[in-house]
């Protein structure tokens, strides 16, 4: 049982119309006054619902996320970018390991929330499921996607959720190290010869489309944002972190002369905002459901992976039957 009661099952549960008047108008008096919620504090059916579901798709982006970076390791070129590589690939699976944690303490099983995303139940990042060509591609995610990860995360990291808060504390700064390789490897690219300059060109226009998806759906189209927004689950809207992104790396993409593959793109002088083309967002809704380039790809792999692992798992948890024969 968590939080006085509120069982995982309950999670399943609607909005806030049955609760507890007298225990919601505490809670939200506690989070109006900056405390913490911890995981035996009395919390909404739908707080722990909607914590659930973001930490554990969190979690889950952090895992596949290694997956398109992964496969450069051993073709980063140059010893140096391998072993940086590999620190970093390193990290994002630590990353989800913290979330993992985190999700359980509102109930949820790990073992469940890997059998939701190898079923397809449990969503994760779009980004993750497009394909990393070139080595462009890498040093796209490691800086670019790495950079939108961090205007998230670093607002959540003020949310109302200890547990939470505190996993992004230490993956935000683990992340401040991979931005900073990142911008290195496409500063490398962008000023190197004509060929490098290309295909970082090319790793751009590619990656665009996914990355204004990145940050989520207008809010327009979100049923729960207002009352998520209230109860500080969500720091900044979906709209706002995709407006920080851009006036915080637009110029620098610019500065390194490299052009953004949308003609629209401009900041408007009298609201101080962006204005873009309007992502495809049948397109995010395709790849998000499962029919993206990648999809059945990364899950696949993280299948082969859960597989050649169950040996581990049973000798940590069953010791006694790791072993098909007796040992002589």
């Amino acid at each position: 049982m968590y939080g006085g009661g509120n069982t995982f099952e309950a999670q399943q549960m609607g909005g806030v119309e049955n609760e507890d008047p007298i225990k919601l108008a505490e809670f939200e008096a506690r989070i109006a006054r900056g405390e913490k919620i911890e995981p035996n504090d009395w919390m909404p059916a739908l707080y722990r619902k909607q914590l659930i579901r973001m930490i554990e798709q969190h979690a889950h982006s952090e895992i596949i996320g290694a997956l398109p970076e992964g496969t450069w390791i051993t073709r980063a070129p140059g010893f140096k970018r391998k072993l940086a590589l590999m620190a970093k690939v390193q990290d994002e699976v630590g990353h989800a390991q913290l979330l993992y944690s985190a999700a359980e303490t509102l109930g949820k099983p790990r073992e469940k929330m890997i059998d939701d995303l190898l079923s397809g139940k449990s969503k994760y990042s779009n980004i993750f499921n497009y394909p990393t060509f070139t080595w462009a591609d890498s040093c796209f995610i490691s800086w670019l996607v790495d950079a939108g990860a961090i205007v998230n995360q670093l607002a959540n990291s003020k949310g109302s959720y200890g547990p939470y808060c505190r996993a992004l504390e230490r993956i935000c700064a683990e992340e401040s190290f991979h931005l900073k390789y990142g911008h290195h490897c496409v500063i490398h690219m962008a000023t190197g010869t004509p060929r490098q300059r290309k295909m970082m060109q090319e790793a751009l226009n590619r990656w665009w489309g996914p990355m204004m998806h990145f940050f989520g759906p207008p809010d327009k189209a979100s049923v729960h944002t207002e009352i998520l927004v209230k109860w500080k689950v969500k720091m900044a809207t979906n709209d706002e972190c995709r407006q920080q992104f851009l006036d915080m790396y637009v110029p620098k993409i610019w500065e390194l002369g490299l052009n953004i593959p949308d003609p629209n793109l401009k900041k408007n002088p009298e609201t101080g905002e962006w204005e873009y083309t309007e992502p495809d967002w049948e397109e995010f809704k395709r790849v998000i459901n499962g029919d993206g380039p990648c999809n059945a790809e990364r899950l696949a792999v993280r299948r082969v992976a859960e597989e050649r692992g169950a040996w581990v798992r049973k000798a940590l948890l069953k010791p006694e039957a790791a072993y098909t024969t007796p040992l002589a």
